[in-house]
């Protein structure tokens, strides 16, 4: 439980680094030219790959591939929707729910083993 819970918080902050890294120039810099909007994302990037390596790694050793790669999606889903609303203003649609209850869907079928056991 200890790594799953690790992988979760590290996932958790790797997304805030990946978010911003892919979307907040679209805000900040887009009076800027596309390579110092690249420059600026792959700084912040940097930081996201330092959370999310240890993260794969460590989570690795609990979950097969396909379980990291759906756990990631759910936890960018949780990150990617505050962020659109508050940061970058754009309206909160019902399109995010459907998009959720979908990952739910994908979190059963990955995860279903270990629900069953």
């Amino acid at each position: 439980m200890q790594a799953t819970l690790t992988t979760i918080c590290l996932l958790t902050c790797s997304n805030v680094f990946m978010t911003f890294a892919w979307y907040a120039h679209l805000k900040e810099l887009n009076q800027k030219p596309w390579i110092i909007a690249a420059l600026v994302s792959w700084g912040i990037a940097l930081f996201e790959y330092l959370l999310q390596v240890p993260a794969n790694r460590i989570g690795y050793t609990v979950m097969n591939v396909g379980q990291l790669k759906i756990m990631q999606e759910v936890i960018t889903l949780s990150v990617f929707v505050p962020f659109a609303v508050y940061y970058m203003k754009e309206p909160l649609k019902l399109d995010y729910l459907w998009a959720g209850l979908c990952l739910l869907g994908a979190v059963f079928f990955m995860f279903r083993d270990k629900f069953t056991a």
